[in-house]
């Protein structure tokens, strides 16, 4: 039997908190709207924490709101561009999924349905509030009936659907580990990515800092292999301001330090150099894990390019008397973990290609000696896979493979290809 997925509207699949947003644009030129919307804002927070019953605050978010159908028309467009990330690019997931996933949410479904259906998410999977409007279009309440305008509405909902098979959760909320709490629910995941509510994060079985992580540790279908969350980025020294904000909102474990501290080493996996900073041969030989090096200056000086290049660490530097915009570096190193494009890196052969919709793309690195290429079509072709795109760059020592695939790969495709004589580094992209 397959499992559902019970998955937040607000604060996870958006970015935000829709009524909160309703507020800014049903209140814009009211004389008292900064005073009103830290109202609704607090009643939010507190029935989120626990800390006033659902009910309470929606009735008086509701109340503060004023507001009509023409600004529900403007909230909809708004929250089409505030889909949360990891949302966004497992659109595919939903849509192979699209029996199981279940919208609930104490939000409305005027404003929730127009949001996620692009998602494939079905109608009948939509549990939501819904407005009462005079005659005039004005929001004056919503069905007091429906369970989800009341305490414990989540829970209420779920005694009288009576699903069968296991159940997961997904969201940020009180109301959310609710579920979790009556014992309908075999996990809750609380999803960090746009808020951290502590008072939740503490009671989940698990904390998702975005949906590839509910999906890694799920072993569900996804869109890149390895969660970002999962991926130290590791920043020393002066570093732009403007690139840790590009980094964190790529959604990369960030840490910012003056040092190379010794704890970090064998788990980094991105290390960001602000100019002036030097990394020992002996610490760069140990970071097994450290896939991409940005350096803010010339790296030739600061870091050993043969030991980067020896490892499969791929470097992207800057000259500072020609300092480029300051996400530059920081950009480049995305890309790399991203697509795996290494377009002006300072010692891999630069390799830049567009993503192929609905493929999966392996990376292998490997010295450059004879028959690496033939081996590796020699265990795709043992595996039956249809390669859709193949590109191959060389330097004196390396050699960078990128392989498009079309097909499903059992796990064994990818411990062969680990296997491969003189491999350096071999991940899956997505």
């Amino acid at each position: 039997m397959k499992p559902t997925f019970i998955i937040d509207f607000d604060s996870t699949f958006t970015q935000v908190e829709a009524l909160d947003e309703l507020a800014r644009i049903s209140l814009k030129n009211h004389p008292d709207r900064e005073k009103i919307y830290q109202q609704i804002e607090d009643l939010t927070n507190l029935a989120m924490e626990g800390k006033l019953s659902f009910s309470e605050s929606l009735a008086g978010r509701v109340k503060l709101l004023n507001a009509n159908k023409s600004h529900l028309e403007l909230l909809i467009k708004h929250l089409k561009k505030k889909v949360s990330a990891s949302f966004q690019r497992n659109k595919l997931f939903f849509k192979k999924q699209a029996d199981e996933v279940l919208i609930v949410s104490g939000g409305f479904k005027e404003f929730i349905t127009p949001v996620v259906t692009p998602y494939h998410i079905k109608k009948k999977n939509i549990y939501a509030n819904t407005f009462v409007f005079d005659k005039d279009g004005n929001i004056i309440g919503y069905d007091a009936e429906n369970p989800l305008s009341q305490e414990n509405g989540k829970v209420k909902l779920l005694k009288q659907m009576n699903l069968e098979g296991e159940i997961y959760g997904i969201g940020d909320g009180h109301s959310d580990f609710q579920l979790k709490e009556s014992g309908m629910i075999k996990k809750f995941f609380a999803f960090t990515e746009n808020i951290e509510r502590k008072t939740v994060a503490e009671k989940a079985d698990h904390v998702a800092p975005s949906f590839d992580e509910f999906l890694y540790v799920s072993d569900l279908p996804r869109a890149i292999s390895y969660p970002k969350n999962r991926i130290l980025c590791l920043l020393i020294g002066e570093v732009p301001e403007e690139s840790i904000e590009l980094l964190k909102k790529d959604g990369f474990s960030i840490r910012h330090k003056t040092s190379f501290e010794e704890k970090y080493v064998k788990d980094v996996g991105m290390l960001l150099l602000g100019d002036g900073e030097h990394i020992p041969d002996e610490q760069l030989r140990r970071a097994i894990k450290l896939k991409t090096l940005g350096y803010y200056g010339i790296a030739k000086d600061k870091i050993n390019l043969d030991i980067c290049t020896e490892m499969g660490m791929v470097v992207f530097d800057s000259v500072k008397a020609n300092p480029s915009n300051k996400t530059f570096i920081a950009r480049r190193m995305a890309d790399f973990i991203n697509t795996g494009t290494t377009h002006m890196s300072a010692n891999f052969p630069n390799l830049q290609l567009p993503k192929i919709a609905e493929s999966h793309r392996l990376i292998h690195i490997h010295k450059n000696v004879p028959g690496i290429m033939s081996k590796i079509t020699k265990v795709m072709a043992k595996h039956e896979i249809n390669i859709v795109g193949q590109f191959l760059m060389t330097n004196p020592k390396i050699g960078y493979v990128i392989t498009d695939i079309d097909t499903k790969y059992d796990k064994s495709l990818l411990k062969e290809l680990r296997k491969i004589e003189n491999t350096i580094k071999f991940r899956v992209l997505y």
